[in-house]
């Protein structure tokens, strides 16, 4: 699987010493307190049973109407929102963040805002613009968590926060046809970007023409603004019948943000390895900014969406876009991690990578080869784990000194409840595949309750 990573050790130097393999055996729980631990425990066991997940805004819901808003709120707040949100104010979100930065730990904030594909909720120039304002806040707040302009500043972005789905699938049938018209060129939406001038697209009519125009000058305004206070924006990937539009506008705001006087990069796209294609998609990516002479950031994940992109395949009557099962799309995250350590070997700094990932054998990968690449550890690659995931994972990156950012929704229970269901539900294999993480947390609760126990009574 390294053999790539093994041909080019001769080009980085030989490593300065030994490998050490990382140990994720839960030994870097004793940094965490018993109260947090008895939470994780509890939560993931929760978030493992299928029908909580399935049914969460029902039972949400049904439990306002019987114990109140205030004691249901109360309720949350102690246990699936505490462990996974940062908070509502940026206070509580600051503190959530110092204690991670005694872990060893960053920040990506997230704001739990998005578009679902053919939702009934009303939405209009209106909305997207209120969502603008929440994006530049956030940007903001991002800026202010780490004290020194050295350290990159991360913060997630969705493209559907601030444009529609209708429109994204619109231009994505269009993106799709063989031959596609220059018309769409990545080039052409970063100049209209640039000067602010009327874009006429013709497969759009005027009322989506129109909107075109309202949300490429709110992904500029937010990219500007990131630009200017340091922040590095990683777009979201979402549903394959969106992506080829959002693959779109991050190129066009490539164009214009990731340019080598820029010092970026400073947008990056996201790739979901349980797609067929994506592998195809990330060679010819990686090449084509080479080629450009831009810098080129990438997110790397496994992919959220399996179920919804099997269910409407088979509806369609189409191909399935995804891999045939865990395995293989295991096999594709390995090749494609593969492919971009290399390329950040050979074209850094214009080469980045978040090695987004909640599997420890691809972890283990990604440390091995970027010791036999000569990558440093606080150089252009760094790991990703959600909040209140995988801490066995992102605590012993931490603690041997690899860069990790953990992924932080914030705002009110009204807001952050439904989108965490909305992630539950995508993750749901990820989340009832974690008996590993709740047996290491159970091993740490019974060593403190029974000094010299290791292991949980049977």
């Amino acid at each position: 699987m390294l053999q790539t990573c093994r041909a080019l050790c001769s080009q980085a130097g030989p490593p300065s010493r030994g490998f050490l393999p990382l140990r994720f055996d839960g030994g870097a729980f004793q940094l965490k307190h018993t109260k947090e631990l008895t939470r994780a425990l509890l939560v993931l066991r929760l978030c493992a049973w299928p029908p909580l997940v399935t049914h969460g805004l029902a039972l949400q819901a049904w439990s306002q109407r019987l114990l109140g808003s205030r004691l249901s709120g109360a309720l949350l707040r102690a246990s699936f929102y505490g462990q996974f949100v940062a908070g509502e104010t940026a206070e509580e979100v600051r503190d959530c963040v110092q204690q991670l930065r005694t872990l060893g730990l960053r920040p990506l904030l997230a704001v739990p805002t998005e578009e679902e594909p053919d939702s009934a909720a009303k939405t209009g120039e209106a909305c997207y613009e209120g969502n603008l304002g929440v994006m530049l806040r956030c940007v903001d707040l991002s800026r202010s968590l780490l004290e020194s302009l050295s350290q990159p500043s991360f913060m997630q972005l969705k493209v559907t926060a601030l444009t529609s789905t209708r429109l994204c699938k619109e231009l994505s049938l269009w993106v799709r046809r063989p031959g596609a018209s220059s018309e769409l060129s990545p080039e052409r939406l970063a100049e209209a970007m640039d000067s602010g001038q009327s874009l006429q697209v013709s497969c759009l009519n005027a009322e989506q023409n129109q909107h075109l125009q309202a949300s490429l000058s709110r992904l500029y305004r937010v990219a500007q603004h990131a630009r200017a206070r340091h922040v590095r924006l990683l777009v979201d990937a979402e549903y394959t019948s969106l992506n080829p539009a959002l693959s779109l506008f991050v190129a066009a705001l490539a164009v214009r943000w990731n340019s080598p006087g820029e010092g970026g990069p400073w947008v990056w796209n996201t790739y979901q390895a349980y797609l067929k294609d994506t592998f195809e998609r990330l060679e010819r990516d990686t090449e084509a900014a080479h080629r450009a002479g831009l810098a080129f950031g990438v997110k790397l994940v496994r992919g959220a969406y399996l179920e919804k992109e099997r269910a409407v395949a088979r509806l369609q009557g189409t191909e399935d876009p995804t891999q045939l099962d865990y395995e293989a799309t295991s096999r594709s995250y390995s090749r494609c991690l593969e492919l971009m350590l290399t390329h950040v070997a050979r074209h850094s700094p214009m080469c980045h990578l978040m090695v987004a990932s909640h599997n420890e054998e691809s972890v283990r990968q990604a440390t091995k080869c970027m010791w036999e690449l000569g990558i440093p550890l606080d150089g252009p690659v760094c790991f990703g784990q959600l909040l209140g995931m995988c801490d066995h994972i992102s605590l012993a990156l931490g603690q041997a000194g690899y860069t990790v950012y953990k992924s932080i929704p914030y705002g009110s229970l009204e807001e952050v409840i439904p989108y965490l269901i909305r992630r539950a539900q995508e993750n749901r294999s990820v989340l009832q595949g974690a008996r590993r993480e709740q047996e290491l947390l159970t091993q740490e609760l019974w060593r403190r309750l029974l000094p010299g126990c290791r292991r949980a009574p049977h």
